[in-house]
């Protein structure tokens, strides 16, 4: 081998990239750290994020228009952003309206939180202290700087193709969603706090704030997989922003640099009475699960969900999700004409593909039906796909997909068929008096516990967990007489 040949293209490639990496080093004026963000520039960086801002809207159930919250978040948000050191950046902080706990940041000062953030937060300063944090993201520009490093990478892997003659050796970079669904480095996420909570003093704000809701929501975490029996949290703050014994501990002895900030009680007071009367839970435009029931007013129909399965509930369809493997997914669809369920199975749901099975005609709740299963994977492992076509109105069609692992339990199969035959149409009576659940606010009375307000609560099971949850209470906290506390009702 001729390695005087063959190590001159890398030569080359390692010159290149240090070259583009030198001439797109920036002193980040928040951090006054040297920083890799020049192949994004700030116009860039506005320009992206637009792009991506109606793709989040729509993926995460719309903007909540709850009456002033909406305005209520802008207000902290921009009191925040005041306090940067990025002036340039017009921030725009947005209530989605979905109940998964998570917050997030899309380049060029685009901010999301959800309303099961604030469902979980107790005062103005921890809804504070997580806009400020996605705000220390982008002044920190860590969405630049991961996109920067991200082309680089692919530039180098696509010269050392184009040498080694190597087809699929580069990688198209998604520059989308990837921005704000991956997970930030500990450094990053370290960083934006550090930066969140020096914006939290300067706008007036309790820097300790930060580590209090951080411990809020890792006892959500605990509760929520006790609840559901699920170790994943899909598209949550967990999964892109991890909580940490040690992130917590450093927030607080960073919290402890600055002044001390005394005003919780009035803090608390004003964010609660803006906080009651939102939905809490899946909201009534998408549909909502309750005591293992799914109701959708709106359409009028009702389905029954395995009891501990994980639920995500997206404009498009239904998912719930075992530890057993089991997996059940419910949408929607029109066919090409006609109301024969095994004829729209087969023509337009399968379109014409030949299998092993043909379609079984069914009835469920005086509805036609047709289903048929085959064998197929699933994440790797041999699975059987079942597949059920119901005619619901016109050439309109409901549509169950269930994963049926080979190795599923009788109770595993048996409660998935269950959950599709209890597929029915709402009473009249059920769409006007089964609506979402709403937070709301009860002042505790002499001789109140937690456990007799947890009783108040619509959750399903651990109602005295979530209400401590919800109420910042630990295990061994007591409630204070007067005080107004959070209930689900």
């Amino acid at each position: 081998m001729d390695y005087t040949r063959f190590c001159k293209p890398f030569i080359s490639i390692f010159a290149i990239c240090t070259l583009v990496f030198v001439a797109a080093c920036t002193v980040n004026p928040a951090t006054g750290d040297k920083q890799f963000t020049g192949l994004m520039s700030p116009s860039q960086e506005k320009a992206l994020g637009a792009e991506q801002h109606q793709e989040v809207i729509k993926e995460f159930g719309g903007v909540y228009n709850h009456p002033g919250l909406q305005a209520y978040v802008n207000d902290i948000g921009q009191r925040i952003a005041k306090n940067t050191e990025r002036g340039d950046v017009a921030y725009r902080f947005t209530l989605l309206d979905s109940p998964v706990v998570n917050a997030f940041a899309l380049p060029g000062g685009y901010i999301y939180v959800t309303r099961g953030i604030l469902s979980l937060a107790n005062d103005e300063d921890e809804l504070a202290s997580v806009l400020a944090h996605e705000v220390g993201h982008i002044t920190a520009r860590h969405q630049s700087e991961r996109y920067s490093t991200g082309v680089l990478t692919a530039l180098g892997a696509s010269i050392i193709a184009s040498v080694a003659g190597t087809p699929g050796v580069s990688q198209a970079l998604n520059v989308g969603t990837n921005l704000y669904m991956s997970s930030y480095s500990r450094d990053q996420e370290s960083q934006a706090d550090q930066l969140g909570i020096r914006y939290l003093s300067r706008a007036g704000y309790d820097p300790f704030a930060m580590s209090r809701f951080l411990n809020q929501l890792d006892r959500h975490d605990r509760v929520s997989k006790k609840s559901d029996g699920s170790q994943d949290r899909a598209n949550s703050f967990f999964s892109t922003h991890p909580v940490t014994a040690e992130r917590v501990a450093a927030t607080s002895t960073d919290a402890g640099k600055y002044p001390p900030h005394a005003t919780q009680e009035v803090s608390q007071e004003r964010y609660l009475s803006k906080l009651r009367g939102m939905i809490y839970g899946d909201n009534v435009a998408q549909g909502f699960v309750r005591n293992h029931t799914f109701y959708h007013p709106d359409l009028g129909i009702s389905f029954s969900v395995p009891s501990g399965y994980e639920t995500i509930n997206q404009p498009e369809q239904f998912i719930a999700k075992g530890d057993d493997g089991g997996v059940m997914v419910m949408n929607m669809a029109r066919g090409r004409g006609g109301s024969d369920p095994s004829v729209y199975l087969m023509r337009d749901w399968l379109q014409g593909k030949t299998v092993a099975a043909r379609p079984e005609s069914i009835s469920i709740n005086g509805m036609p039906a047709a289903t048929l299963a085959v064998d197929g994977t699933f994440n790797n492992a041999p699975a059987s796909i079942r597949l059920v076509a119901i005619a619901w109105r016109g050439q309109d069609f409901v549509r169950f997909q269930m994963v049926i692992p080979k190795s599923a339990s009788r109770q595993t199969v048996e409660n998935l068929k269950r959950a599709t035959y209890s597929f029915r149409n709402m009473s009249a009576q059920e769409k006007q008096t089964i609506q979402p659940t709403r937070i709301d606010l009860v002042t505790a009375r002499t001789g109140d516990t937690a456990g007799s307000l947890a009783r108040q609560m619509q959750v399903d099971g651990h109602s005295e967990e979530w209400f401590r949850v919800l109420n910042g209470l630990g295990t061994t906290g007591r409630v204070v007489t007067g005080k107004r506390y959070k209930v689900v009702r």
